[in-house]
């Protein structure tokens, strides 16, 4: 590296990697590029929240079906609002494992070899960045996660309900997440201010195949959740939509960073983000889904392999 080419570290002074760490990370990203890993985070926080989020969208879901829709004495009103319903929610759950196991931009570990410093052609003067703690050569706007341990393109935040960072990859699923969430909650809600209104009618007889004291516990408990994630999630919508019209994660607004990149314009920002022309692909998580990368490939020694 020429002398009028400067490296800076990131919190901390660190030099290149040696011949020999440059050569053990050559090795490891072999062997990765010949097995391709799957995306997982391992954070014990993360799991438990996602599992979470499971547990409260089949928690809802058996509500609706089973205490609201099945007992209802209209055939068309249990099946149109069945459909809508499981159709969201089977949406949601598939936003949220997308964005759970789809790489949100990480950069390469240990790229920060004189090797790769060369191969940049760097003009002389010209500033780069190394992440002290992955020992990578930081992109523009590319910021290390302490969860994740790498440094993620372009990244918005760490969601632990999805148990991912959100990034330059998976941005698209974060949203529709949060827009599908945000809608069944909305659906729940109407379809328990509905039943409460029917039940009191009939004095709470034959509105439900559940006792009377149990279908008031499960509904109080549905509004209660739906009423809660309706209010988080379409706020993270908003932010999300706005920060992909600005062009300006989330990371970049609350540390107040002068762009130094040029700014995307509204729908040019939005056709990165979710590919293409606007178009029911949008808002399909299921676009562009290739079953063998969710599927672990079993390393040498016999164990299923993640990246983390």
């Amino acid at each position: 590296m020429s002398s009028g080419h400067r490296l800076r570290d990131v919190e901390q002074q660190r030099p290149l990697l040696d011949e020999e760490e440059e050569a053990a990370v050559v090795v490891a990203r072999n062997s990765r590029s010949e097995d391709k890993q799957l995306w997982f985070i391992q954070d014990g926080c993360g799991m438990v929240c996602a599992f979470i989020t499971w547990f409260l969208v089949f928690f809802a879901d058996f509500v609706v079906t089973f205490v609201m829709l099945l007992p209802s004495r209209s055939f068309w009103y249990a099946v149109v609002n069945g459909v809508v319903f499981n159709s969201l929610a089977v949406l949601a759950l598939a936003s949220h494992v997308r964005t759970m196991l789809t790489d949100p931009g990480a950069v390469p570990k240990g790229n920060a070899t004189k090797k790769y410093m060369e191969s940049l052609q760097l003009k002389p003067g010209e500033v780069v960045y190394k992440c002290p703690k992955c020992c990578s050569i930081k992109p523009e706007r590319a910021h290390h996660c302490s969860i994740c341990k790498r440094c993620i393109r372009k990244m918005d935040h760490h969601c632990p309900w999805v148990n991912n960072c959100v990034g330059e990859k998976n941005q698209r699923f974060f949203v529709l997440f949060t827009m599908y969430i945000a809608m069944i909650s909305s659906h729940s809600l109407a379809l328990c201010g509905y039943q409460f209104i029917t039940c009191i009618r009939v004095q709470w007889r034959e509105c439900s195949d559940f006792s009377p004291p149990v279908t008031m516990m499960l509904m109080i408990f549905l509004c209660m959740e739906g009423l809660l994630f309706f209010t988080f999630t379409a706020v993270m919508f908003c932010t999300q939509l706005h920060s992909i019209c600005n062009d300006e994660t989330e990371i970049e607004r609350l540390k107040n960073e002068k762009p130094t990149w040029e700014r995307q314009t509204r729908w040019a920002g939005l056709r990165s983000v979710f590919g293409g022309q606007p178009s029911l692909l949008w808002i399909n998580p299921f676009a562009g889904l290739k079953l063998s990368t969710f599927l672990p490939k079993r390393s040498r020694r016999g164990g299923a392999e993640f990246s983390v």
